[in-house]
């Protein structure tokens, strides 16, 4: 049975997701804030999280930010009544997985926890690659025993494009997986993002090893 901590202050919503995910057999637990948030999850593990933006204490972001920065990996998915693209690309950068505005579908939400469920169970925790090592749990990617600088962003692509390695992914589910549905992405800023990566862990950007082009569909992860 997968916990899931939904973090909301408005009691009748959080009494609605709380109902509607037993009924889907979910374990829930209900912070209303977001101090009390980030002390749940330093104690309990959670195979989810559903956080809401507008909280007393701590905000959604900031409880997202010290999440990741404490090595919390648990799925992230931001709930909203209203947010601008910069701010939901805020969140996603900050590590958040996904982004729902209110008012949602319960079956549009219960469709975004199975898919980021799925991913997160099809994901291994470490993945070795050369003298690298993707830790996605711990948040972090090191080379050779020593930690490189990854954005959440990047970490999201590499375990997408690990997750189907050996096989081309297309902008659009990367998009999909990385960003969610609620953001608009256009292909040039994903293949920004990519080259960032690339920087990272290819001893030759433009020749790559690891994350190689696939014309008129994507990209391929070759390790």
């Amino acid at each position: 049975m997968s916990r899931i901590l939904v973090v909301e202050d408005d009691s009748t919503i959080a009494r609605g997701l709380e109902d509607d995910l037993r009924l889907e057999g979910y374990e829930v637990v209900v912070a209303p804030n977001g101090e009390e948030a980030l002390r749940r999850t330093a104690g309990e593990p959670f195979d989810l999280i559903l956080l809401d933006v507008m909280l007393p204490r701590k905000d959604g972001f900031q409880v997202c930010r010290e999440l990741r920065k404490s090595g919390v990996r648990t799925p992230v998915i931001i709930l909203t009544a209203k947010a601008s693209e910069a701010e939901k690309v805020m969140g996603l950068e900050l590590g958040a997985d996904d982004y729902v505005t209110k008012p949602f579908s319960p079956a549009e939400l219960r469709a975004r926890i199975k898919a980021l469920l799925r991913r997160t169970y099809d994901s291994p925790a470490r993945y070795r690659f050369g003298e690298f090592e993707a830790d996605f749990e711990r948040f972090e990617v090191r080379r050779a025993g020593s930690p490189i600088h990854v954005t959440p962003i990047e970490l999201k692509l590499l375990a997408a494009l690990v997750r189907n390695r050996g096989r081309a992914v297309t902008r659009a589910v990367l998009k999909e997986e990385v960003w969610g549905t609620e953001v608009f992405m256009t292909d040039r800023v994903i293949d920004t993002h990519v080259a960032n990566l690339r920087k990272k862990i290819e001893a030759d950007s433009t020749d790559a090893r690891w994350v190689t082009s696939v014309r008129g569909i994507g990209y391929r992860f070759e390790g």
